[in-house]
């Protein structure tokens, strides 16, 4: 696993803790226009993903690594297909957990 470059895992509310920093979330996809992907965050808010080119064909789940750019918008390096089916409220608990009481515990 590579350690040099870490981002952190967050949700539509955190995005706004690391504006200019590496961050990881997960979406589920509710549009998208070319150069940029909308869609909502495992906390029920609107996220933009715009960068490089994303998966074709898109899949309802997908998780972007990048620069988050605003509170509510992330400059994609990485896209991957998660599925259509996805436990969006654990993902969400894992961010909670991963940027307070057990941030120690995560890179």
């Amino acid at each position: 696993m590579d350690t040099s470059s870490p981002s952190a895992f967050v949700n539509g509310a955190l995005l706004r803790r690391f504006i200019g920093q590496k961050v990881r979330t997960v979406i589920q996809v509710t549009g998208s226009e070319i150069g940029s992907v909308v869609g909502k965050s495992t906390d029920d808010l609107q996220i933009v993903v715009r960068g490089s080119s994303p998966p074709s064909p898109l899949t309802t789940y997908l998780e972007v690594i990048g620069i988050a750019e605003s509170d509510n918008a992330i400059r994609a390096e990485t896209w991957t297909n998660f599925g259509n089916t996805f436990d969006t409220q654990n993902y969400n608990e894992l961010c909670k957990l991963a940027n307070g009481e057990f941030k120690h515990l995560f890179i």
